[in-house]
C-alpha cells in the first residue's frame, strides 16, 4: 500500500491534502520530541512521516505550478472526523 500513497493522496482536494500535511507535521513533532525524551517508540515511523510530508509537498507544488492537478472535490467516499 506504501507504493500507492501518492495516488490516494491525489485522489484529495487541496484543502485535504494541506489538513492531512498539517496533521503529519505534528505527528513528527511529537515523535522527534518523544525520541529525545528517550521514550519508546518505532524509529522507522520518523522516516516514513518524512517521506510522505516530502510527497504531499511535492502534490502541492505539483498543483500549483500546474503540473499535475489535484482532485477538485471529494469522490463518492463520505470523509468522517472532527
Amino acid at each position: 500500500m506504501k507504493e500507492n500513497k501518492p495516488v490516494h493522496l491525489r485522489e484529495l482536494t487541496r484543502e485535504e491534502v494541506e489538513l492531512r500535511l498539517h496533521e503529519m507535521q505534528e505527528e513528527l513533532q511529537n515523535l522527534r520530541f518523544r525520541s529525545a525524551l528517550k521514550q519508546e517508540g518505532n524509529p522507522l515511523r520518523l522516516r516514513e512521516l518524512r517521506r510522505d510530508i516530502a510527497r504531499a509537498i511535492t502534490l502541492l507544488r505539483e498543483d500549483a505550478q500546474g503540473v499535475r492537478r489535484l482532485a477538485t472535490h471529494t469522490t463518492g467516499k463520505a470523509r468522517g472526523g472532527a
